[in-house]
This record gives C-alpha cells, structure tokens and sequence, in this order.
C-alpha cells in the first residue's frame, strides 16, 4: 500500500478506537455494561444488529462468493423478514416481561437449571469458534498486503479490538456500530462505482450486468430443481433452502443468540426493540443484494481485463515455483487460452446487443457459459494441484479474490479506506460477540455457580476479565481457520450445526407448556448428536441442519414427555 493507503487506514482505525473509548464511561454495574440501563434507541438498535451480523466475512467473502457462484447466495436471506416478525410476537415479549439479562436465563424459568446451561454451552462453543474465524478475515488482508506472519497479524488485530471492547461494554459497542456502518456503506458505494469507473470508456453499467447475466451470475432465484434429477438436497443456496432453511437459521441467530438478543434487550421499551428487528428484515436483503452485486461487477471487470489462474498470489507464485511448476503453467496456458476467447465472447455480445442481433446474443451468451465452465473446472485443477504439492496451503481463493482487486487495481487512499471497511466490519461484529460471550459466562455460569457475589464493582471487573479470556480465545482459533475454505460458508455452516437444537428448545419453552426440562434437555442432547451425524455424512445441505434441529427437539421432546417426563411450569403470559 501507499503512503495514503497508511494515512487513511491509521486515521480510521484510531478514530473508531478512540471514539469507543469516549462511549466508555458510566460502567457501574452488570445491567449498564451488559444493556447500558435498557436505554437504547431504536436506530442504534438497529445499527447494533446490523453491525453484529456484517462481520469482516460479509464484506471480504461475499463479493468472491458472487464472483464464483452468483448472485443466488442472496436467497440464503430470504427467511429473514419472517423470522423478525415472529420473533417481534412470540419471542420478544417473553424476554421483556422476565426482565433477563441474556436469552438463557428464560430457559430456567421455563425448565430447570441443566437445560439453561447447556444451551448456554452450545452458544457459547458455536459463537466462540465463530468470532475466531471472523478475527482470521481482516488478519488475512494486513498479512496478505505486507506479507506478516499471519499468526502474528491475529494477535495484532484481536488485541487492537479488545482495547475499547473490554472497557466500553455495550454502550461503546453499539454507538462504535453506528459509526462503522456510516464507514463501510461509504466504502462499498465507492467501490462498486470505481470497479464501472475502471470499465473501457465504450462499457458502462449496463454492460457490466450483461456480462454478468450472460456468464449465469445474475440468476438470482435457483429452485433446486435445475439439474433435471429432481430436488438437489445437496444444493447449498435456492428458493426453497433460504426460505425454508435460512428462516429457521435467522430464527434461531436473532432470536436465541445471545450476540443479537443482547443488541435489542438494550433498547429503551419493547416498541423500541420492535422497530429495530423489523427493520433490519427490512434493509439486509437489499444490502447483500448490493455486496454480491460488487462481486459480479468485479467479474465483469475480470471478463474484460485478465484475471489470475489463482487470487492468492503469493500460493500460486510459490506453486510456479514448486514440485507442481510444469503442471501449474500448463494449466495457465491452457486457463489464458480459455480467458482470451471469454473477452472475445464477451466483446460480440455487446456488439450484437448494441445492434439488437437476437440470434448473435443467443449464441454468445451460450459460448459464454461454455467457457465460464471451463474456467471454473481450470482454476478447481489448478487448485487441487497446490493442495496435492502442499497440503496445508489453503487453495480456495474466494476469500482473495475482493482482496485481489481492491489492492491491485483502486487508486491510493481508496484501498486504504477499503482496508479499513473490512477491519471496521470485522471489529463490529467480533465486539458484540465478545461482549455476549462475556455476559453469557457472567450471568449463566459465574453467578448461577457462585452466587454469592454482591459487589457490583468486583461483578463489573469479572465481566470485563471474561470479555478479556474470550478475545485471548478468539485469537487461538483464528490461528487455524485458514483451513476452512469460504469464510463466509464457514461461518454459517458453524452456526448451522448448534442454532437449530438451540431454536428448539427455545420453541419448547414457548409452545410445548407442558414439556419438563428432562425432556427438553435429553431431547437436545439426542438432536445435537444426530444433526452433527447427518452434517458428516454429507447427504444435505448445512442450510437444513437448522430445520432439522429444531424439529428434532420439538418431536423427541414430545416423545419424552409422553414418557413420564412433565413438567407444570410455564412461561407467563
């Protein structure tokens, strides 16, 4: 990077930083530092959730996402606005009305103390291995850029966070939000009008989407059903897994995670949690609509100008020169070969659109698709090629490819200000994550355990050193998320794999009255098994893990009951 570059990201970074620390007054016990006294507005409320959820992965995976796969990725959404409106009925008086400080605390109202903590232990294992790989995304850029230890990067990037989580608590969190959104939206506008910006002067906007629509990464709406075999059960994103699947995964995120319950357990009143929900189901559709449109945009811009057999440069400079060499060029050759007739496709079909040639642009756009197949099946061979010369390189690309552009081919000052997006995004998302986990040690285990502590000052210390150990925790797993592949898919196939047992016992509590806690809590453990069984066994899409969970509690939970084991305890409405 640039002198600017360094300016413009320093500037940045320490101005977020330091504004965090300003919000960090006023901690005096455990309800200002986990719910800043339950006086939130609603738009900060919003930003927080949005905040919480577009973590560094958003914003650095997404766009490569897009690039490989398309746009149907967005369909992995589409549940959402329902999710918020059940969630505004049936889950969010009920946290209110008890008066929690985390989401796991109904649950032993509901049931009984074992239930409470081992949900609380599955969010805590899941959120944790989460945040872990949401630090590695913004270290892989600084050590991809200046070519660091990316180990070392961790530590640097994590311990620069923990500065304003550890003393702002809540309040400094969600304000920070605020302002990093303000940032990033800033910064995503920006790019995607540089990436038409940088286009041949005779290629606008316009040409850019048919590119994009002719090569298939515009198709939107996938049914499953595309491959003339019947239903794909292993098709990761269509209609039916993002409304199906994907409702049941934002239920149980913003619902029953403790990362998303704690942003609006802080607002004002329950109205003021409300419009805040609803309105993030409002706008998260069309702003990762907009992050994957950058994505097919940067695809477009690669059909016109070269694009690398492999976006991790420095892994594929190593494979040129490796055991592997011979083969990685000749694959190269062969992929430049393929690339060069995709420009002259890409080249005709604007032509003929120009011209209104029908027959022409119906034949482009099939030469097109050929030739994208090919390119993908050049670069999954190029690929396998680095894995087999060494095997703990990571050779999946997506995560490289946004990074690739912004660093090579934006003017000064803007890669740094895209740097900082993703650092800022990251740093969002990670410090509610933080801040969760620590309330959710705190409150569900620490004084559940030892209950004897009344000093609001030692409470507010003991927070604080939790907030402390779970960024330490952090660190160590972002030392070996590199072996994940899309971070992205990393992230919510993770959380696929503990939200839908989760949802379910949280939908016993509020829809099976008559279920006890040994039911519910046998039920989990027997779901939890069988949903990590079907995931190893490949058979079905992570997206319906989250279905299958939470029916799996729902129905063996039933079972159990009409084994003996009732219980007459119940939410109150």
């Amino acid at each position: 990077m640039s002198l600017l570059d360094w300016i413009v990201l320093f500037i940045t970074l320490t101005g977020v930083i330091l504004y965090g620390l300003s919000k960090s007054s006023g901690q005096k016990n455990l309800e200002t530092y986990f719910l800043n006294s339950r006086s939130m507005p609603w738009y900060i409320v919003l930003f927080s959730i949005m905040g919480t959820q577009a973590s560094a992965i958003t914003f650095l995976s997404a766009p490569g996402q897009a690039y490989t796969d398309g746009m149907r990725f967005v369909q992995y959404y589409f549940g959402l606005p329902i999710a918020m409106i059940v969630i505004c009925i049936f889950f969010l008086p009920a946290y209110q009305q008890m008066r929690v400080y985390t989401a796991y605390e109904l649950l032993e109202k509901r049931f009984d103390h074992k239930t409470r903590l081992l949900t609380s232990f599955l969010f805590l294992l899941q959120r944790g291995l989460s945040t872990g790989i949401s630090i590695y995304a913004p270290s892989l850029i600084l050590s991809s850029i200046l070519g660091w230890n990316i180990q070392l990067t961790n530590c640097i990037m994590g311990g620069l966070l923990i500065i304003y989580t550890v003393s702002g608590g809540v309040k400094a969190i969600s304000y920070t939000q605020t302002q990093q959104l303000v940032i990033i939206f800033l910064g995503m506008f920006l790019t995607g009008y540089m990436v038409v910006h940088l286009l041949p002067a005779d290629m606008g906007f316009a040409d850019a989407l048919r590119l994009a629509a002719a090569s298939g990464k515009l198709d939107v709406i996938t049914t499953g059903f595309e491959n003339g075999k019947g239903f794909d059960w292993n098709d990761k994103y269509n209609l039916f897994s993002g409304c199906i699947g994907g409702f049941f995964l934002a239920l149980s995120y913003f619902g029953t995670d403790q990362s998303q319950v704690g942003r609006y357990l802080a607002a004002g009143n329950i109205h003021e949690s409300r419009k805040g929900l609803l309105m993030n189901g409002f706008v998260k559709i069309p702003m990762q609509f907009l992050i994957l449109l950058c994505g097919c945009l940067v695809f477009s811009f690669y059909m016109v100008y070269q694009a690398p057999l492999h976006f991790n440069s420095a892994l594929l400079e190593q494979s040129r020169q490796g055991p592997q060499g011979a083969r990685i060029a000749s694959i190269e050759d062969e992929y430049l070969h393929v690339r060069a007739q995709q420009q002259e496709s890409a080249a005709l079909m604007l032509a003929a659109e120009r011209a209104d040639n029908a027959r022409e642009i119906s034949q482009q756009r099939q030469q097109l698709k050929e030739l994208e197949r090919q390119s993908i099946a050049l670069r999954k061979e190029a690929a396998a090629t680095m894995k087999s010369a060494a095997p703990l390189s990571d050779t999946n690309d997506t995560n490289y490819i946004f990074l690739h552009f912004v660093v090579e081919h934006l003017p000064k000052g803007v890669v740094g200000l895209l740097i900082a997006v993703i650092f800022l995004a990251a740093w969002g998302s990670i410090a509610a994550a933080l801040n969760s986990l620590a309330s959710t040690c705190m409150i569900d285990w620490h004084e559940k355990l030892r209950p004897a502590q009344r000093d609001d000052r030692r409470k507010l210390w003991l927070s604080r050193m939790y907030t402390l150990a779970w960024g330490l925790f952090s660190i160590l797993v972002a030392m070996v998320a590199g072996e994940l592949g899309s971070l992205i898919e990393a992230v919510n196939i993770l959380g696929s794999l503990f939200y839908g047992t989760i949802l379910g016992i949280f939908c016993v509590a509020l829809f099976q009255k008559s279920t006890g806690g040994s039911a519910v809590f046998y039920a989990a453990l027997l779901t939890e098994a069988l949903v990590i069984g079907i995931y190893a066994s490949g058979i079905i899409s992570f997206l319906w893990l989250n279905l299958i969970g939470c029916a799996g509690v729902l129905l063996f939970g039933y079972i159990f009951r009409q084994l003996g084991h009732r219980n007459a305890a119940a939410i109150p409405t």
